[in-house]
């Protein structure tokens, strides 16, 4: 089927930013067609949003169920990791595995070139190499491209982000009422996507028998200070909760699944100035080899969490394939499990997940 450049595929969660989103393509002139990704089997809220705001945009609407996929991909590396003493992020797995997948495979079967989601990130084109690469969106404190640096190349040349230059997310509501969408002022997503409001991740992932045995909580010298209720209960940097007086502030600065001792300490032992990734991957080479230009190693800026600043990094091949990186300055509590995203400026070079200590 050969594909127009002016039809959209576009992911349309029900929210007022995929909502907003598919309003700015229309206004451009393109043909939109909303795609609704289920992700929870058995429940239809966010269906019925997603049906209401298609209707008001008088844009057609797939409702697709990929909630079996992503309970074997997504759920279970969330599951699996916490049982593992890591933090995982599903919207890092999603986004490469299954929800840009799927645009691109239903875009194809309509025959649209492009496909679109309402993410607070911009595209960018290198006209020399011809590559394709996610950038920082406008808005710094909705910035959305560290999730985002797993995308393939097959991905990011039919990608675009309508909302990428909006510098205010209060200018995107006035938007939204002003074209009398019912949704303008609906709150933004908090919560993991797959969890209910009204439960915490620890009894998801306790109904589901993937809790860890209770074990120690000990200090950096192996001395025993009390007892934990299983490390999936616990990520690094956390402070509250941890169930145990010890007379001054302790943080979880390890998770070592191996014995299942949990290592609680100062703030100061949270503070790393070198960490490994593993599965790392780079859009430029769209596979984890680092780009020729850059040798084995190279200087950067690089987020250890979604909502850390660019840090100034230096990235080293190690073995296995993986990355040493070394900051200028120590960053506060990089997590195994999460990502670790590295920055040409504003551009995702890559990046990949932290790896234990």
């Amino acid at each position: 089927m050969t594909l127009n450049k002016n039809k959209v595929l576009l992911g349309l969660s029900g929210g007022v930013d995929s909502t907003t989103a598919a309003l700015f393509l229309q206004k451009k002139g393109f043909d939109v067609t909303g795609f609704y990704f289920e992700v929870n089997e058995g429940r239809t809220e966010g269906a019925k949003e997603a049906k209401k705001v298609a209707e008001e945009l008088n844009i057609p609407l797939i409702i697709f169920d990929t909630s079996k996929k992503f309970k074997e991909i997504v759920i279970e590396n969330f599951l699996n990791s916490y049982k593992t003493g890591k933090t995982p992020n599903p919207c890092v797995i999603c986004n490469p595995q299954i929800k840009f997948n799927l645009l691109i495979e239903h875009a194809n079967q309509i025959g649209a070139y492009y496909i679109a989601t309402g993410h607070y990130a911009r595209i960018y084109r290198n006209s020399e190499t011809e590559k394709y690469f996610v950038q920082r969106g406008a808005n710094e404190k909705k910035d959305q491209s560290y999730m985002l640096y797993r995308l393939g190349q097959d991905v990011l040349s039919r990608l675009i982000f309508p909302l990428g230059m909006s510098k205010d997310k209060e200018v995107i509501r006035e938007i939204a009422h002003e074209n009398h969408l019912s949704n303008a002022e609906k709150a933004d997503s908090q919560e993991i996507c797959f969890i209910d409001d009204n439960c915490n991740y620890v009894d998801f992932i306790d109904a589901r028998g993937y809790s860890a045995p209770f074990g120690n909580f000990v200090d950096s010298d192996g001395n025993i200070l009390g007892r934990h209720r299983g490390i999936h209960c616990y990520t690094i940097g956390q402070r509250k909760g941890l169930g145990i007086a010890l007379g001054k502030p302790a943080f979880v600065t390890q998770i070592d699944p191996v014995t299942n001792n949990i290592t609680l300490g100062s703030n100061d032992d949270l503070m790393k100035t070198e960490i490994y990734s593993y599965d790392n991957f780079f859009a430029e080479s769209n596979s984890d080899v680092i780009p020729s230009h850059f040798g084995d190693e190279f200087d950067c800026y690089a987020k250890v969490r979604y909502a850390s600043k660019p840090a100034k990094a230096h990235v080293q091949k190690s073995s296995g394939n993986k990355m040493r990186i070394t900051f200028e300055d120590a960053q506060r509590a990089p997590s195994p499990g999460q990502s670790v995203v590295f920055y040409d400026g504003d551009i995702v070079i890559g990046g990949g997940f932290i790896d234990n200590f």
